[in-house]
């Protein structure tokens, strides 16, 4: 028991007064004189003893009666240690991930969680809660409020120890207060095991909410393919958690025209495709739907299709260049190919990609005027001659990176590896290849690099990259190599062509780092705009003489389809989609442990923290005891004889 005015005990020591009064009390019995005495002497022996009796009796009661009283004005109060004294400070994590969509006993996890955390959190508590888009801090119930209540799901949830450690920075590093961390989500499980770092200065509570079913469609990812006629079709891919899904209904729209709808069935816990045919040619800005009221947010998937932009390639010929015209056709790139004595420099300056094919001297000229493009974004691929000047080569390859070719060296060498994991070749390969018929040399250039693509049996490098150059070490010329005859030559140098300008992709992922460049020449001032019915924001760009390079992350943040837009001038259409991890509704199993206490629904958690910090004021008893006490003091007086 403890004391909110422990100096009023002091008066306790007064008690003495009444007892000091009573011992050393001068009043006694007078005696009187009768003829015979014998008969009185008992009747006055008894009399005496019953008044002594209830002289001690009633300075008893008088005596509890003041000590209830001076108690009373101490007020006495029962609580734990921990909370006396100290003030209460307390950070809520608040999960508004698309996952809390999920439906509870009493409608969306989310929606309940901020019900019961107005309806249980005192008026004049102060508070931080932050979620994954919004952070409040030192805020009262009133402050919030209407906040919680138009709270948005987000795409983007922080790593639970992430967001533990942004709790513990919220409450910051005083000890002199009684700090928690209150957790609130539904804890769906991840790569990796679910941890939370240890500390104890501060108490932490978590509180897992569960639906009532983890049965939930969605669409999973869209992507084009051709059959063995070359016709182009979308794929979709769909999946289903925890029940069978029979004769799904599965849309595709162009804008809000409906192109064409299909169904299909798609087994527990697995997953199914579905296709759509498109006609060439034409722009789509798609979006394919499907109807599950559980989760909403992973029933749409958007996608643009563009009109093909061409990429220019410019080739400077020491030999043939019959192959480069091959692989670099007019349907997709614009190609202009010239010998070194009639190459023009114009055509530099609006290219995307430079091809030096095995001319024997790279003339100073050439290289003053390749500096600038390169400089500014442009790819350039070099394939040596048997017969080249060493010296012309460094040079050039020097203006841009420190890897250049070495000495030359006359030997037969088997090109047998593959960088499977280069960008160069991502989605050409369907399996790591270990046995394939190898191209070889029979001379090559020595080279130092690092971002090997293709190289030799004994690791030396074939073709590698560095910074905006892919740099041969040995010519392909029919004399020197059967590389042209190799399989590997016509996806290396298309994707060599294709990525010197990353067109847009048929839609990105919202939180990833996306980029692709945008084929427009914008002036000083120009800026991309990136524009939707719900959203207008000015993404990262770079910008060169021949495109500008997007980067995205964080934004935008709704999934749609998003028009590139120049002062008011739209550009092109692109299409961004949620993340579809969080469509797949598995749990983490989590009980309590020395880390931290488990709850199941907020009200229980408030109901525990109300119990464990509650105070219960004890005053009111003991002024009950002391009015008690005077009672018996007064029944005392009037009735004991």
């Amino acid at each position: 028991m403890q004391f909110k005015h422990p100096e009023f005990l002091y008066a306790l020591f007064a008690l003495i007064i009444p007892i000091l009064v009573h011992l050393f009390q001068l009043r006694r019995f007078q005696k009187v004189d009768f003829t015979n005495v014998q008969f009185l002497k008992s009747v006055t022996i008894q009399t005496r003893k019953s008044s002594q009796i209830k002289k001690w009796l009633t300075l008893l009661a008088r005596l509890l009666a003041l000590t209830g009283i001076i108690i009373a004005f101490a007020q006495p109060f029962l609580a734990s240690e921990k909370v006396v004294g100290k003030k209460n400070e307390t950070a809520i994590y608040l999960d508004n991930s698309f996952s809390m969509q999920a439906k509870g006993s009493k409608g969306s996890l989310l929606k309940r969680a901020v019900q019961d955390i107005l309806s249980e959190l005192p008026e004049d508590e102060t508070v931080s809660i932050f979620t994954n888009t919004e952070t409040f801090t030192n805020v009262t119930k009133k402050d919030i409020q209407n906040d919680l209540l138009q709270l948005e799901y987000s795409s983007n949830q922080i790593p639970y120890n992430a967001a533990f450690l942004k709790a513990k920075q919220t409450l910051g590093l005083t000890s002199e207060t009684n700090k928690r961390i209150i957790m609130i989500s539904d804890f769906q499980q991840k790569e990796e095991p679910f941890s939370l770092p240890t500390d104890a200065s501060s108490q932490t509570n978590l509180v897992q909410l569960k639906p009532v079913t983890k049965q939930n469609i969605s669409i999973d990812s869209l992507f084009l393919q051709r059959n063995t006629d070359n016709e182009l079709f979308l794929k979709v891919l769909v999946s289903d958690t925890d029940a069978n899904a029979d004769n799904t209904s599965i849309a595709l729209y162009n804008d809000d025209k409906l192109i064409a709808k299909t169904a299909v069935s798609i087994p527990r816990n697995g997953s199914a495709t579905t296709e759509f045919r498109l006609d060439e040619g034409i722009k789509i800005n798609g979006r394919v739907t499907l109807e599950d009221p559980a989760i909403t947010f992973d029933n749409s998937r958007f996608f643009t299709i563009n009109a093909p932009e061409k990429i220019k390639v410019v080739a400077i010929n020491g030999e043939n260049d019959n192959f480069i015209k091959n692989i670099f056709t007019t349907d997709e790139f614009v190609l202009v190919s010239n010998a070194t004595e009639s190459f023009n420099y114009n055509d530099i300056s609006d290219a995307n990609l430079i091809i030096i094919n095995e001319v024997k001297q790279i003339p100073i000229s050439l290289i003053n005027a390749i500096k600038p493009f390169v400089e500014q974004g442009g790819t350039v691929c070099i394939i040596p001659s048997e017969e080249g000047d060493l010296v012309s080569y460094q040079q050039f390859i020097n203006s841009f990176s420190a890897q250049s070719l070495l000495a030359p060296k006359v030997q037969e060498k088997k090109i047998t590896k593959i960088n499977f994991s280069h960008p160069l070749y991502k989605g050409v390969f369907d399996k790591t290849i270990t046995n394939f018929q190898y191209p070889k040399v029979n001379s090559y250039y020595q080279a130092n690099a690092t971002n090997v693509v293709l190289s030799f049996e004994d690791n030396s490098p074939f073709l590698y990259k560095t910074n905006s150059l892919y740099i041969f070490t040995a010519a392909i010329n029919t004399k020197n190599s059967n590389f042209k005859n190799s399989p590997l030559i016509v996806p290396t140098l298309y994707n060599i062509g294709k990525q010197s300008l990353q067109l847009s992709d048929i839609s990105y992922t919202i939180g990833r780092s996306n980029s692709y460049d945008v084929p427009i020449s914008l002036g000083q001032d120009g800026i991309i705009s990136l524009i939707s019915d719900q959203e207008n924001s000015i993404p990262l760009q770079q910008s060169f003489p021949t495109k500008v390079r997007i980067t995205t992350e964080d934004i935008p943040a709704k999934s749609g389809i998003y028009s590139l837009q120049d002062k008011n001038k739209i550009i092109q259409y692109v299409s961004y989609n949620y993340d579809s991890s969080e469509s797949d509704l598995q749990y983490y199993s989590l009980s309590s442990n020395e880390n931290y206490t488990l709850n199941s629904s907020v009200t229980e958690l408030f109901d525990q923290i109300k119990e464990e910090t509650s105070i219960n004021e004890l005053w009111k008893w003991f002024v009950i005891f002391a009015l008690i006490f005077l009672l018996i003091e007064i029944l005392l007086l009037k009735f004991l004889k």
